[in-house]
């Protein structure tokens, strides 16, 4: 029996890296996963195939978790594919490298939009649809929100509000038994970073590293997330863990 038996589970931004991987890792433990994606419907559905081809239970939905309808339907949608949502994975956001000159009023919104708004949106429909049981929330940080590198400065903010928000949410509805931690992965292979690994700047943050000086898998980052959606952290709420290979 897998440790998210009887689980529902919302991850946004799921269609592909860190995301993807933790969808298939909550599947593989038992969960019903729901795969949120908002423009990347063909990641989402290989996703999605990739579970059901394993054995486990998931269906793709489109919502941009800024806007406050669509995290409804995104909710609605899961509760009629699999019944009550229990986990939410806030995993959707907006990175990149610029610099802080560079970083004009839209992209300064768009940072803050998808990294806070978002999961404010998806933590406040949560509130309206986990069961009087409780749930799980685990929100995606970053290293960078305490450790933050050049060319980072507005995203890594966006992600030190996620912080703050977790560890105020833990407090507040716990006694609703509601737990809310925050996983903080370090440098990670996915889509937004895949330019920068063989650069001169990837390579420098790379031997940085010290587990193997190298940039970790979306795949190294899910575990820590299974973990504190399962009944396994019934005890821990209010914790930042970081998934990094050593960078603090």
């Amino acid at each position: 029996m897998g440790r998210l038996e009887n689980k529902v589970a919302i991850v946004t931004g799921a269609a592909k890296g860190i995301g993807s991987a933790i969808a298939k890792a909550m599947a593989a433990e038992g969960a019903a996963v729901v795969v949120n994606y908002a423009t990347s419907a063909e990641a989402a559905a290989r996703t999605v195939e990739a579970i059901q081809q394993a054995g486990g239970r998931a269906v793709a939905v489109q919502a941009d978790v800024k806007l406050a309808g669509d995290v409804e339907r995104l909710f609605t949608a899961a509760e009629t594919a699999f019944g009550p949502v229990n986990v939410l994975v806030n995993n959707a956001a907006t990175g990149g490298f610029m610099t802080f000159e560079a970083t004009d009023e839209a992209a300064f919104r768009s940072f803050f939009d998808n990294n806070v708004l978002g999961v404010y949106q998806t933590t406040q429909a949560a509130l309206r649809h986990f069961p009087k049981a409780g749930g799980a929330i685990v929100n995606i940080g970053t290293i960078s929100s305490t450790n933050p590198v050049p060319m980072t400065s507005v995203y890594s903010a966006s992600k030190a509000a996620i912080d703050t928000l977790s560890l105020a949410l833990a407090k507040e509805l716990g006694p609703r038994n509601i737990r809310v931690n925050v996983v903080a992965p370090g440098y990670t292979v996915t889509d937004i970073t895949r330019d920068a690994v063989d650069s001169d700047f990837g390579k420098m943050l790379a031997a940085g590293v010290p587990l193997g000086g190298r940039f970790g898998q979306p795949e190294e980052i899910a575990p820590a997330v299974v973990f504190l959606a399962s009944d396994d952290a019934a005890w821990v709420t209010g914790e930042r863990i970081r998934a990094s290979g050593g960078v603090h």
